[in-house]
């Protein structure tokens, strides 16, 4: 049997604005993953998936052109050239909340990839999927989640490494001067990308001068937080977050419950808060130190968080 894992992730900087080619950030949150199992079935007539959180159990050749764990197995087993006239078992798992923002789609899907390239590189078949191929393979599966994906989830995910990301143009892996702590707090509102974007762009083809004027401002702050992350500046890197919260409060993905979440945590004590991922629900997440991280945790939890992780970002 190959086990895999993929961490969660969470966008720092520049959602929605990356879809439209602004630059965004986004770092892995290992706190939570995905899990997936390989086995050889040796009497199997083909390739069995199973989906443990959901219960779900089916073969491969009955399942929907689009399902996303169908697609990423297909995907994968052309990739290495192998097909799926295969007698496996495929088993998945996750501490991801899905649809929060945190990446719950594309971290399964690395799971996956990387647990089959990993089995048959085992057995001797293939050589090694690198993090690049990964990330290929699970963005197009991605487009069975959100539509019209940005590309930043699958990046960050499979590199488990910060990412500068703009779409179609480049991804750079960036080094983080100083650790910082981020509390992500979650609404317990289910927040689907694929609607939220949708809703963003028809409202930017109604209004594009105004919607590309955010987006740029949104691209700016981008630039700006990666530098003050290389430089450890971690407070400008807070006041950032709350501006980059701001200009999605003015394209609509706010929402009350949010808000509640994004003051209580700047009441506690953290040095800047923003909803992070599709918005409308998902999470937020605060830039807290050593000595707040308690505080506003508590706070949060007061303020209806239905969980609080936090994760150190290096």
């Amino acid at each position: 049997m190959t086990v895999a894992y993929a961490p969660g992730k969470v966008i720092l900087f520049g959602e929605h604005a990356v879809v439209y080619g602004q630059p965004a950030i986004a770092v892995p949150v290992t706190q939570v993953k995905a899990k997936a199992t390989v086995e050889i079935d040796p009497g199997g007539q083909g390739i069995t998936i199973i989906a443990e959180d959901t219960e779900q159990s089916y073969f491969l050749e009955q399942a929907s052109p689009d399902d996303a764990l169908r697609a990423i197995v297909v995907s994968t087993l052309e990739h290495i050239g192998v097909g799926t006239k295969q007698g496996l078992t495929i088993a998945v798992s996750s501490t991801i909340p899905m649809a929060r923002g945190l990446g719950s789609g594309a971290a399964v899907s690395t799971a996956i990839a990387r647990a089959l390239g990993n089995h048959f590189q085992n057995l001797g078949s293939v050589h090694p999927l690198s993090s690049y191929v990964i990330s290929d393979l699970v963005y197009e599966t991605e487009k069975i989640h959100h539509g019209t994906p940005s590309g930043i989830d699958n990046t960050v995910i499979a590199f488990e490494k910060p990412v500068y990301f703009v779409k179609d143009q480049k991804m750079e892996i960036f080094s983080v001067k100083s650790p910082f702590l981020l509390a992500i707090a979650d609404t317990g509102i289910a927040s689907p990308t694929k609607i939220a974007v949708s809703h963003v762009r028809r409202a930017w083809e109604r209004e594009r001068e105004k919607y590309e004027e955010i987006f740029d401002e949104i691209g700016t702050i981008a630039e700006m937080g990666r530098q003050a992350i290389e430089q450890g500046e971690i407070e400008t890197v807070g006041q950032l977050m709350n501006e980059n919260h701001r200009l999605l409060q003015l394209i609509g993905v706010s929402s009350p419950e949010l808000e509640g979440l994004v003051e209580a945590a700047r009441q506690g004590g953290a040095l800047g808060a923003k909803l992070s991922g599709a918005g409308r629900g998902g999470n937020i997440i605060a830039l807290v130190t050593q000595e707040t991280r308690s505080r506003v945790s508590m706070m949060l939890r007061l303020a209806g968080a239905k969980e609080v992780i936090v994760t150190e970002v290096v």
